[in-house]
């Protein structure tokens, strides 16, 4: 299993045969399904993990789809909500879309019309970040330097990311100039690795501008461990090396020879590991695993 997981859809109906006929359509279509039959459920799965598109029942006991709605849109803002209701009065749907859903479907579900809007919805989410991203992130890590490697200009997020990595280095810039200078005499500089400091970093050669030299910080990428599940994941010390093996699309036998355990031990640790996330499957465990490794 490659390490790259699909398009993740929360599915909250009070009906199992619903989110069976939906679970089934997902998994066809390539999308890792999340299910929940109530809000509370569904509140906690998106707790743990964040999904691209929340498919939502309007009409459900305890707490119904609008208040789910307005609970996801506070903890993920920007998650594309779909409700499915048989409820056709004007005022109802009205009622949906001010609770943050952004399309609705009616019921009886078909297939094929929740898929083509799921998509698009994802399509349409993805570009907006992307464009937000742009926005609020571009040239983030970026500085200029001259010939000599003294600074010329640097963005706040430099700024603070060269203070974090220098500790009780007083004068950080003076002491990168130093490096930089021979290193910009190359034609084509190969990343710059900065070891001087508390926390190393790389510096990547972006392009020349006018007399300047736009570079790059690069924060180092820190190898994930079962720790990281353990920390985010309400799993003990053995399941969260389970888990961590199963994100790897290791199989029970592969599990068991990594950890030194029998293949039934291991499918135990897997049993505990789904009842403490609620999920019923080996995909959908994966799925919070590497969401949860991604980021760290």
């Amino acid at each position: 299993m490659s390490n790259k997981m699909n398009r993740v859809v929360l599915v909250v109906d009070d009906s199992p045969e619903s989110l069976g006929m939906l679970n089934v359509a997902l998994n066809n279509q390539g999308f890792t399904a999340l299910v929940a039959l109530n809000g509370l459920q569904a509140l906690s799965i998106a707790e743990k993990i964040q999904p691209d598109v929340v498919l939502l029942d309007a009409v459900m006991p305890e707490m119904d789809g609008f208040e789910t709605c307005r609970r996801l849109k506070q903890q993920h803002p920007n998650i594309p909500v779909i409700f499915m209701t048989g409820l056709s009065d004007v005022e109802d749907l009205v009622k949906g879309f001010e609770a943050g859903g952004i399309d609705y479907v009616t019921k009886p579900i078909t297939p094929d019309e929740v898929i083509a809007r799921i998509k698009t919805h994802i399509q349409t989410a993805k570009l907006a970040l992307s464009a937000q991203d742009a926005l609020d992130h571009a040239g983030s890590n970026l500085f200029c330097v001259n010939e000599h490697g003294r600074l010329s200009w640097a963005t706040p997020k430099v700024h603070k990311l060269i203070d974090d990595f220098a500790g009780s280095n007083l004068n950080p810039w003076a002491s990168i100039a130093d490096l930089l200078s021979d290193w910009l005499t190359q034609e084509t500089p190969p990343p710059l690795k900065v070891t001087c400091f508390d926390t190393p970093f790389e510096i990547v050669y972006a392009r020349q501008q006018d007399d300047k030299h736009l570079l790059k910080v690069t924060e180092a990428k820190v190898a994930t461990t079962p720790l990281d599940l353990q920390k985010h994941l309400p799993l003990t010390k053995r399941e969260s090396e389970v888990l961590y093996w199963v994100s790897y699309g290791k199989t029970n036998w592969e599990i068991s020879q990594i950890l030194s355990m029998s293949p039934r031990t291991a499918n135990k640790h897997l049993e505990q590991i789904y009842k403490k996330l609620g999920v019923d499957n080996r995909t959908s465990a994966a799925a919070i695993s590497i969401r949860i490794l991604e980021v760290n």
